[in-house]
């Protein structure tokens, strides 16, 4: 059945009231809802029972997806009550003797806690802020640190809650493989990669650019806070307590990848059991046994009693309903704009074919879209939720699927950028709260090292879209950065002066 331009009414609307209202849940169910409505012909009954079954199907096509955000929701809690994190801090403090060292020091354990964005910004804050305060770092930049260490990593890391969810909305696209698509796009996202450039090169730097200057010079980004993380922790533990159940995450996760891909039974290659691993199964049984060695490495220890752990795994899956609702939603308007309902995408792909936009313009257009999208609801999450099930297919039904690896890359750089912008983020705020930073400072001290970025990553996707040099999106983006940073750097010391 052919629905016309009322097909691209659940994503608009979505979109629509995500950026009016601030709230991606409820945008996302109106939106599914109003499919309902438009698939039933104005027939509420029939469109409620057409919306949750179609819900419950997808919440039963992708169960283990669920389990694994709950399994590493407590992974997550329990590793920081057993205190693995806070010994990375004792020992840290020993080796740091400069400003230097302290935030290469908080940069390495942000990018070492790739598993999850939230883990991330609590666990870096707790643990480096008496390091940075002893090496008179300011927390605006404690809070930058934490904030490009967090979801930067965690969707460029194949075994993370961002990498999984997104994994799980591109196969549910239909798209062969999910795996490889995603370990594809790595290379060409643009604003992860130079983000995490940048925060190096400026650990290195003496100058900062923007405010940021101003509060290295004398930091006023301090809120006086209780040194409360939210839960008790062991005193005891040790860097081991954290390592140990994180590497076992991996090493599992990789094992039954290869082993539902087929490697150990000698029928694919190393490459082709990656693309036909069962993921989320892998990564539920990575996050399990995960969950074991951490009970064996804490209970005989004492770091939590039994009953405290047994806590901590409640506790710690509470963290995960946000996203796991989010997830839950995407699956549904993505089923709802399919083929076998609204046909959205092919609806879509018949105005581009018949428009004279040039695809090589597409993937710049999609991650400012993604970024303006992101930065006014404040999730990244919800960004992929919304766009990869609107992409996908008008990429299937234009005969354009070769765009999909840089499409894909585009959407995922322009919801970072646009999340790492965003006053309302999750990851903003909790990363303010996890530096005792000020939340305004940090916004306004970020917000310039963010739009460099943002910048540099739009003109490489332009550059390489042009050229059809998709690999080429991070090197031309690298060489505008270059010349931005230079720019407001001369700028900043001119202003606030030099440190040097």
């Amino acid at each position: 059945m052919e629905f016309g331009i009322l097909s691209i009414v659940p994503p608009i609307m979505a979109i629509a009231l995500a950026l009016i209202t601030k709230e991606v849940i409820t945008s996302l169910l109106i939106g599914i809802i109003s499919g309902g409505l438009i698939y039933a012909h104005g027939d509420i009954i029939t469109a409620l029972e057409t919306v949750f079954q179609l819900m419950g199907t997808k919440l039963g096509d992708n169960a283990l997806m669920i389990v694994f955000l709950a399994l590493l929701g407590s992974l997550v809690m329990v590793m920081n009550m057993a205190g693995g994190s806070f010994a990375y801090g004792k020992w840290a403090s020993s080796k740091i003797k400069n400003k230097t060292s302290a935030k290469l020091a908080t940069t390495f354990l942000g990018m070492l806690i790739f598993i999850d964005d939230y883990f991330n910004c609590l666990t870096v804050g707790a643990v480096m802020k008496p390091i940075i305060d002893e090496n008179k770092v300011s927390r605006a930049k404690l809070a930058h640190l934490i904030d490009s260490t967090a979801a930067p990593v965690c969707i460029i890391a194949p075994v993370s809650s961002w990498a999984a969810s997104v994994i799980a909305v591109i196969g549910d696209t239909g798209v062969a493989n999910p795996m490889n698509v995603f370990l594809s796009t790595i290379p060409i996202n643009a604003y992860v990669l130079l983000t995490l450039i940048t925060v190096i090169y400026f650990a290195f730097s003496k100058d900062e650019i923007g405010i940021m200057q101003k509060y290295e010079l004398n930091d006023t980004s301090r809120i006086i806070e209780k040194e409360n993380v939210g839960y008790k922790y062991s005193k005891d533990g040790r860097v081991f307590d954290l390592i140990l159940p994180i590497v076992t995450l991996i090493a599992i996760t990789i094992l039954m990848m290869l082993r539902t891909g087929g490697l150990f039974e000698g029928k694919n290659d190393l490459a082709t059991a990656f693309g036909n691993a069962d993921v989320n199964l892998a990564l539920v049984i990575g996050s399990f046994s995960a969950l074991i060695v951490a009970f064996l490495l804490y209970i005989p220890r004492k770091l939590l009693t039994f009953n405290g752990f047994m806590d901590g795994l409640v506790d710690g899956m509470k963290t995960m309903i946000s996203a796991i609702v989010i997830l839950s939603l995407a699956w549904t308007i993505g089923g709802i704009t399919s083929d076998d309902y609204l046909n959205t995408g092919s609806y879509i792909a018949s105005i581009i074919t018949n428009s004279t936009m040039p695809m090589w313009i597409l993937p710049v257009i999609i991650f400012i879209v993604g970024a303006f999208l992101s930065f006014s609801t404040g999730t990244a999450w919800g960004t992929f939720g919304i766009l990869i099930p609107i992409m996908v297919p008008i990429l299937n039904h234009t005969n354009h699927m070769h765009y999909l690896t840089v499409i894909l890359a585009a959407i995922f750089s322009g919801s970072v950028f646009g999340d790492h912008c965003s006053p309302i983020s999750d990851t903003t705020i909790l990363s303010s709260a996890g530096a005792g930073c000020d939340h305004i400072a940090h916004v306004s001290s970020q917000l310039p090292y963010a739009l460099s970025v943002g910048m540099a990553s739009a003109i490489g996707f332009l550059v390489s879209g042009f050229l059809d040099k998709p690999l080429l999106t991070v090197p031309v983006g690298f060489m505008a950065l270059v010349i931005i940073l230079l720019i407001l750097k001369n700028l900043t010391v001119k202003k606030y002066g030099s440190r040097a």
